[in-house]
């Protein structure tokens, strides 16, 4: 494990910190836009200068860099406060799927507008009986001539509201086994027969959406992969979610609790002096810097050309539960102040109570902590898969709870 950026890394990362240190957006310039103007604003910008999904080939938006350098970028961009990104599904996921599926020119026609965030896209494919096994969907395509109708619904699916576009898997053939009876396509959000519908949180927000499909047409030439190939498609997708989401993003650190229990009291002293405080601490510190070396080997492997291993998968199962864990603390140590949530009143504008709010939920976006600890087990550990009761049974004669 190597800690160092080479000599041409510490060149780059120079290069990266001067061009945001001149021109991350000030207050004023994003005065009078919501959260989709100031993202799109920052995301232009970056594309103008050549900064944006900077692995992607030059033709799509991008500027051909290597894996490291995009992490580069990404470590030194997190340190700016920047607008909020709304293109993570897009860039991370869609894209990637995109340019390994999809043909030249489509790919020319739709990648410049979605690395610029001109354009935004969505992933469809969660639905309301499928849980975590995303084989088991039944919303359905049937083909008429050159297009397919669509009819069914989609759920969880983050960003729909305000996305352009969007990749989704359907069932073609529900007399194949669920894995081989599914087609995967990229379709028009504003199509004719979509109704999205914003689920509302327990956090206030309403980023999730339920997803409807009445008679909507898509067209074949807006298919990835053969009919029936929908699977293999979306593990292209689903590969790319796991670097993408990995351990949970920002909110509540070991830092932030820390202070924290320097600030608060307990029987007249500094919560830090609690041996129970202090030991609960101490289990996260160790977590923490566990994921920061893990994220290293990951960053060597990268700066080698390699290809990482399982970290992503071990990253979000020990950071979404570690985040959890602590903004639950942080409230029982603020003890009656904890149930306020108010930017103006709250310790750290409200910080622990959003991430309280929210930290379930990144234990079940991009995969529950269940299938991140079956792809540890299965393919770290080797051990045997899951027993499945339905492999190689056509999925019309799969039992279920109704029959």
């Amino acid at each position: 494990m190597d800690f160092n950026d080479t000599p041409e890394e510490a060149t780059f990362r120079q290069e990266v910190r001067s061009w945001l240190e001149a021109n991350v957006p000030a207050s004023s310039e994003l005065e009078g836009l919501d959260y989709i103007g100031t993202a799109k604003l920052w995301q232009k910008r970056k594309y103008d200068a050549g900064w944006a999904c900077i692995r992607w080939p030059k033709e799509h938006g991008g500027r051909n860099a290597t894996a490291i350098e995009n992490v580069i970028f990404g470590q030194e961009e997190s340190k700016f406060d920047t607008p909020d990104n709304i293109f993570g599904i897009g860039h991370g996921m869609c894209g990637p799927t995109m340019m390994a599926w999809a043909t030249d020119e489509q790919n020319k026609e739709y990648m410049p507008s979605l690395a610029s965030g001109e354009k935004i896209w969505c992933q469809l494919f969660s639905e309301p009986a499928g849980g975590s096994d995303l084989a088991a969907l039944r919303t359905r395509a049937e083909k008429d001539g050159d297009e397919w109708v669509i009819n069914g619904q989609k759920i969880w699916t983050s960003g729909a509201h305000y996305s352009d576009y969007g990749v989704l898997v359907l069932r073609t053939d529900p007399t194949a086994p669920k894995h081989q009876g599914l087609t995967y396509f990229f379709i028009d959000m504003k199509s004719p027969g979509i109704e999205i519908k914003p689920i509302k949180q327990i956090s206030g927000g309403a980023n999730f959406n339920e997803v409807y499909f009445t008679d909507v047409r898509v067209s074949d030439a807006q298919r990835l992969g053969a009919v029936g190939q929908g699977w293999q498609v979306a593990l292209t997708t689903l590969m790319n979610e796991r670097a993408s989401i990995g351990g949970g993003g920002g909110g509540v650190n070991f830092d932030s609790v820390f202070k924290l229990a320097q600030k608060v009291m307990i029987d007249d002293e500094p919560a830090i002096r609690d041996k129970t405080v202090r030991s609960k601490l101490a289990d996260w510190y160790v977590q923490e810097s566990g994921l920061k070396f893990t994220g290293y080997r990951s960053m060597t492997a990268l700066s080698k050309g390699e290809i990482p291993g399982p970290e992503n998968s071990i990253g979000k199962l020990v950071g979404a539960p570690k985040q959890q864990d602590m903004a639950s603390f942080a409230l029982d140590l603020l003890d009656a102040s904890g149930a306020i949530w108010d930017k103006e009143l709250s310790e750290e504008a409200g910080m622990f109570q959003a991430t309280y709010m929210g930290s379930p939920g990144l234990r079940i976006a991009g995969g529950t902590d269940e299938i991140m600890a079956n792809i540890i087990a299965e393919r770290v550990l080797g051990l045997p898969q899951d027993i499945r009761v339905d492999k190689g049974i056509p999925f019309n004669e799969v039992p279920t709870s109704n029959s």
